[in-house]
């Protein structure tokens, strides 16, 4: 679904299909998720709570829940030469190879992460020492190191303390860490700044923009701030109902995007010149998101897009092609629809940004 040099990709997820058995019963959080992650590029996932972004690379990471069940599809990682299905491993022996070394994940709140009766220093070494034999002065060796890579300027006080000295972004930093500690192909970040303020926010985000260029990581980053997304992205995946209806590159997704769910994400971001002017009011998408628990008739996204069609209540669009890094799964990329233009005001705006873009390349 790229368009690009399938060699160079690190990851690769076909038809991926999960349900959650629960006692009210069956809920498809997963519906068909195709995506790819080549190496040293950041991939986004955005979309609305619920939409199942979390749950997808749960299931990357091999730490979903009991109650889920994987229906189908394959999870392909390119090891050197060789490439596995992840999905093929016992979840045992899975965690034991892949967990940490090859694949490591930060969670959004790293209170959940860390043990709040452990030092700082006993777990990043017990994680350092489950991914390679070494000594303990070996492992605090390593460990100082990996905590100033991360920005912590007094390393051997850290090791030191518990989780509850340290402030959210210097947590989080030791998440990071701990993350890095078995030298990790790619890092799934779940959310990973949502938890903290604003100013700690953008020097977490710097400093994995730092380390993933540093260390030719690939990421997958998970998200609802856009901001996040144009700061820090390759490609996008826009989610909606438990699979991707549109994907591309930044440009396209900022300046191209196609379809009408990411035309409603992206008239939802407010601008300063709209927070300051009483004559307009924030966009927010009509409606809710479909109950995944129950059946799905054509296109899920039908009964909120203002301009649905006979056919988006009937059938499910495919991902049409609309550039070589472009796709979106909506009717209204079909040769066939009616020519249907993005909103007049979220037109405006791409316009603008395109202007600001320019001027900022030209200066």
């Amino acid at each position: 679904m790229d368009g690009k040099d399938d060699s160079r990709n690190i990851l690769e997820v076909k038809d991926l299909r999960i349900t959650f058995k629960m006692t009210t019963g069956d809920v498809k959080a997963i519906r068909g998720l195709n995506f790819s992650l080549a190496k040293n590029e950041v991939l986004a996932l955005v979309g609305e709570s619920g939409c199942g972004k979390s749950v997808g690379v749960k299931a990357i990471a091999g730490i979903l829940p009991d109650n889920a069940v994987i229906e189908s599809g394959e999870i392909l990682y390119k090891d050197g030469d060789e490439t596995v299905d992840l999905l093929k491993f016992r979840p045992s022996v899975r965690k034991k190879i892949f967990a940490g070394k090859k694949i490591a994940m930060i969670f959004q709140d790293p209170m959940t992460s860390l043990n709040p009766v452990m030092t700082i220093g006993a777990q990043l070494m017990t994680a350092a020492r489950s991914h390679a034999k070494m000594s303990r002065k070996e492992a605090w060796a390593k460990c100082t190191e990996l905590l100033q890579e991360v920005g912590i300027t007094d390393p051997a006080r850290t090791m030191e303390q518990y989780p509850h000295q340290l402030s959210g972004g210097m947590r989080q930093r030791v998440v990071i860490a701990i993350a890095l500690s078995g030298d990790p192909d790619i890092l799934i970040c779940d959310e990973p700044t949502t938890a903290l303020d604003v100013t700690i926010q953008q020097k977490i985000l710097d400093l994995l923009q730092s380390i993933q260029r540093a260390k030719g990581l690939s990421i997958i980053f998970i998200t609802h701030n856009l901001g996040v997304v144009a700061k820090l992205a390759d490609r996008v995946g826009v989610m909606y109902a438990g699979k991707i209806i549109e994907y591309g590159t930044v440009f396209d997704i900022f300046f191209e995007p196609r379809h009408p769910y990411t035309w409603g994400l992206l008239s939802a971001v407010p601008e300063i010149t709209e927070l300051t002017d009483d004559q307009n009011t924030l966009y927010s998408i009509p409606g809710t998101p479909p109950n995944l628990a129950k059946e799905i008739t054509g296109d899920a996204f039908a009964p909120r897009n203002p301009y649905a069609m006979e056919i988006d209540f009937k059938a499910e669009p495919p991902m049409f092609r609309i550039s070589n890094t472009h796709y979106a799964a909506t009717w209204l990329a079909d040769p066939r629809a009616p020519k249907t233009e993005m909103p007049a005001e979220l037109a405006e705006r791409i316009k603008r940004l395109k202007q600001e873009e320019a001027d900022y390349v030209k200066n």
